[in-house]
């Protein structure tokens, strides 16, 4: 029985399909909305070589992480309850590792459904969710 479940949420149309897709499947489970702050992206950050300019991006990231996530939560009709949470790392790592840590029942991602070369050579944060996760994993489109 799914009672736990955690949603990557990053503010696109593809976390918002997972999001009514746990409405929908799990209306009555507890929900936790996890934003992934990546340090990855702070390199291509204008001012990211500055001492300050780190700070201030993650700062900025912060920020919209929580509007972000603030919006999912308000967007999101269950029973159960809902909780947010942003964590620092790579993406996929990072839901893994608290999936694991907060003993959730099972993980839903969104996908962008790349394929061919750009799969390969982009990666991918739902398929690396999937081969890593101590939980079963939900992939949406």
């Amino acid at each position: 029985m799914t009672k736990r479940i955690l949603v990557g949420v990053d503010g696109t149309e593809q976390a918002a399909a997972a999001l009514s897709f746990v409405a929908e499947e799990w209306g009555d489970a507890d929900v936790t909305l996890v934003y992934v702050i990546d340090p990855a992206e702070s390199k291509a950050s204008p001012g990211a070589g500055v001492p300050s300019g780190g700070e201030e991006w993650y700062e900025r990231a912060r920020r919209d992480a929580e509007a972000t996530l603030e919006e999912a939560a308000d967007s999101l009709a269950v029973e159960g309850t809902v909780e947010t949470a942003t964590v620092v790392g790579k993406p996929a790592t990072a839901l893994v590792e608290y999936a694991a840590e907060h003993d959730v029942d099972h993980v839903v991602v969104g996908s962008h459904g790349r394929r061919g070369i750009s799969r390969v050579v982009l990666g991918s944060v739902a398929e690396a969710v999937v081969r890593t996760s101590p939980a079963p994993v939900t992939v949406v489109r």
